[in-house]
């Protein structure tokens, strides 16, 4: 009924995937391999399939301790797939299936961040929580015409102030490209005093480029013979995604961003997709990143939502209370999930797993000790 594959099964993985006709580039597993070597957890895809209903779930596995696991969904989007008979009755038998083999497997908790595009978020609220957050923006790509008219005209002005100022767009897939790439985006997340956890390593873009050398493009602004703004734009199934994005500081003033966009869409109608998600602002919020997203479709804005499964309250209770004990200061009101790994430090971490020793050893003594009475 479940079947798990391991991520060096690659043919497989992608040949399941590939077989749902909604699936897109966050399922593949050249994808979630680039985001395994960043260190997010090993990526699973669990197939399901009984009574005509087929499901797919891609997930990163990540280790607590002493067998424990909590899943999330890889980096961008996912969440199930379904596909044949989606009665009510057929989900229902697989969330039940779903919960069984995770709580069998030791898995703690699940976080989910659903796919816009898709919504498949819909076809779980049914089954299981299903929070609804901010919004997210997509440009139809059906024709140039429609590209162009669903911009805003401040937008369309940043654009032809860009071109007027002698800023031109260029897009290729070589691996050498990826130098000037990471020397800019890491420039961007140091302005932006980004997280360390968008800061990739060599090993992270050349994944992109190895394994999924036929779904990227990589598109960037060159002004006065110097490339001062890129963007990798990810494609599967009709679909493009503006995934990494950096600029030079000292020229945003030309906008190069706002035409590199346009025409990346432009190229992409030519190609023949269907839609160009930008996705949203930062923490789903309507701030100044989802403001410029917004401005290239004025008649964009698409739903997106999480999903929050505990599977085992008691053990998800005790990691929450060592992080309390650990922590004075821990925020037991924040909305993050899992609670427990709230700005975590490897040294909490560290705490969590030899409680879970602890915890684990305990309940194997009285085991054997029952069995021994019984005896």
């Amino acid at each position: 009924m479940i079947k798990i594959i391991d991520l060096n099964d690659s043919f497989e993985w992608d040949f399941l995937v590939c077989s749902f006709q909604n699936h897109d580039i966050y399922y593949l597993n050249g994808y979630v391999k680039g985001f395994a070597l960043h260190g997010d957890g090993e990526p699973k895809l669990l197939y399901y399939e009984a009574n005509n209903l087929r499901a797919i779930y891609v997930y990163n596995l990540r280790p607590l301790g002493s067998g424990w696991f909590d899943i999330i969904t890889p980096y961008g989007y996912g969440g199930i797939l379904f596909d044949g008979d989606i009665s009510e009755s057929n989900k229902q038998s697989f969330e039940a299936a779903f919960e069984t083999f995770m709580k069998d497997n030791n898995i703690i908790c699940n976080f989910v961040r659903y796919h816009p595009l898709l919504q498949n978020a819909n076809d779980m609220r049914s089954l299981t929580q299903v929070i609804d957050l901010g919004k997210t923006i997509a440009i139809d790509l059906s024709s140039e015409d429609i590209i162009w008219n669903n911009i805003t005209s401040k937008n369309r002005n940043m654009i032809r102030k860009a071109e007027k100022n002698g800023v031109t767009i260029e897009h290729s897939h070589d691996l050498a490209i990826f130098d000037d790439f990471i020397r800019i985006y890491n420039e961007t997340m140091d302005n932006d005093n980004a997280d360390d956890y968008y800061y990739f390593n060599d090993s992270f873009y050349e994944s992109i480029h190895k394994d999924l050398n036929k779904k990227y493009e990589m598109f960037y602004a060159c002004y006065q013979g110097k490339i001062i703004a890129m963007s990798i734009i990810l494609y599967c199934n009709g679909m493009m995604h503006y995934h990494l994005s950096g600029s030079l500081f000292e020229f945003r003033n030309l906008a190069p961003t706002n035409l590199l966009l346009y025409k990346a869409a432009c190229w992409g109608c030519k190609q023949g997709f269907r839609i160009f998600h930008l996705g949203g602002g930062f923490g789903s919020g309507e701030d100044n990143l989802f403001k410029f997203k917004a401005a290239f479709n004025r008649n964009s804005g698409i739903q997106f939502s999480i999903g929050k499964q505990i599977f085992n309250q008691y053990m998800y209770e005790k990691l929450v209370n060592i992080r309390i004990n650990e922590d004075s200061s821990f925020d037991t009101d924040s909305r993050f999930f899992p609670l427990y790994r709230h700005k975590i430090s490897i040294k909490q971490l560290q705490t969590i797993r030899a409680e879970l020793m602890l915890y684990t050893q305990s309940k194997k003594i009285l085991s054997m000790s029952k069995i021994e009475n019984r005896n």
